[in-house]
């Protein structure tokens, strides 16, 4: 059999594009901010996770400019050998000392930081309790770590305490899930997975990619928001989404963040963040420490656009986050309604089975600290005509 066989015949792209509804890869013109220009249309975008709306703020802009100016524009190496900047440390520190942790590791991507985080610290005698929801790059850091994957209910503790009853006592235990769940927008039930973790001896690891800049006080993220900074083991987060830039972050003990470092073939294997993001990174770290009142602002934003949505009949996954998501229930309709409205000058994200149920299509809407009301009353207004002419109640 042909290896290649597998891209002949119809895929649901190809019928996507026969029908003149493919949402997929639109090319921006403009940066990335509250308003772009999607290939010749002003767009108001409500697709992006650009939460502190920090991607076009001229001090983050000017920070990777200088930057690139002093180191170049790569490393041109694995941070294990010749790739790591002072800046790479200084960005380290700074976000350890935010998150309340002894110590925090880089890696070049998020994707890449599950991988190497989850690689190195579970093993072939080790069992890793899994949110069915949580992010696809936690389920491949699984795989890669050769330990045994158990998946749980969503959110359900129950079923979590169940399958924890069941793991040998000569096991190592990881729980992991993401802080806030990046398609639902839903929270993690983290003091009962802190208190079940005790229990049972295991260790917890949050992603908080979509939690950063986004939930607590001042923005340290799911664990702030519930007081139990001190009883998660690992932190791991992005810079791609409230920091503006490219990368991701472990946060922990000491100790573990150097096992990491010197076992994770992830890590260990690839060129470091370059110059300019660390910069962006380190200035957007900067601005959120300096400034919670981003947080507060992107809270209200949401909040205006949560309860407008709901005014106009138009069923949300209900929530606290910046994410909502918006039922339209059959797959075409989503596609169809994501083109519809980026006519109409709105850019919303379709979010099809097998990433939720088969007839539980969404549009996954996510909004911005800088958004203003005007921007938000224009979106509400496109997005119910849309939805009433798709027929979607």
């Amino acid at each position: 059999m042909d290896l290649f066989a597998k891209t002949e015949g119809e895929h649901n792209y190809t019928v996507a594009k026969e029908k003149g509804i493919y949402p997929y890869f639109h090319e921006l013109r403009s940066g990335q901010d509250t308003v772009v220009d999607m290939e010749g249309i002003k767009t108001v975008m409500i697709g992006s996770n650009n939460y502190l709306g920090l991607t076009s703020n001229p001090e983050v802009i000017e920070a990777g400019v200088e930057a690139l100016k002093k180191y170049g524009s790569g490393n041109s190496g694995s941070r294990f050998l010749n790739g790591t900047l002072d800046i790479h440390v200084k960005l380290e520190q700074e976000l350890a000392d935010f998150l309340h942790k002894e110590a925090c590791v880089s890696f070049s991507t998020g994707f890449q930081t599950n991988l190497g985080i989850i690689s190195a610290i579970a093993g072939r005698n080790d069992v890793i309790l899994c949110d069915k929801e949580n992010h696809a790059s936690i389920y491949d850091g699984c795989r890669l770590s050769f330990a045994k994957l158990i998946r749980y209910e969503h959110s359900d503790m129950q079923d979590l305490e169940a399958k924890l009853k069941e793991v040998p006592s000569d096991k190592g235990i990881l729980i992991v899930t993401d802080g806030v769940f990046s398609m639902g927008g839903d929270i993690c039930k983290l003091p009962e997975i802190v208190a079940l973790a005790k229990k049972y001896g295991a260790r917890t690891m949050v992603d908080d990619s979509h939690g950063l800049g986004v939930l607590g006080e001042h923005g340290r993220g799911t664990a702030e928001h519930f007081g139990l900074e001190d009883q998660v083991d690992i932190y791991m987060g992005t810079f791609s989404k409230s920091l503006a830039s490219l990368g991701g972050y472990m946060a922990s003990t000491k100790k573990v963040v150097e096992y990491v470092k010197h076992t994770s073939r992830p890590y260990i294997f690839s060129a470091s963040i370059t110059p300019a993001s660390v910069a962006c990174a380190r200035k957007a770290l900067e601005i959120l420490r300096n400034h919670p009142e981003r947080v507060k602002a992107l809270r209200d934003i949401s909040n205006y656009m949560r309860q407008g949505l709901k005014n106009l009949g138009i069923k949300v996954i209900d929530g606290t986050t910046p994410i909502i998501p918006i039922y339209v229930y059959e797959d075409e309709k989503a596609f169809m309604a994501c083109k519809l409205l980026l006519e109409r000058g709105v850019y919303v994200n379709p979010t099809i089975s097998p990433a939720v149920p088969v007839g539980q299509a969404i549009l996954r809407t996510s909004y911005t600290a800088t958004h203003t009301k005007e921007q938000m009353d224009y979106a509400m207004k496109q997005i119910k005509e849309v939805l009433d002419i798709l027929h979607v109640c």
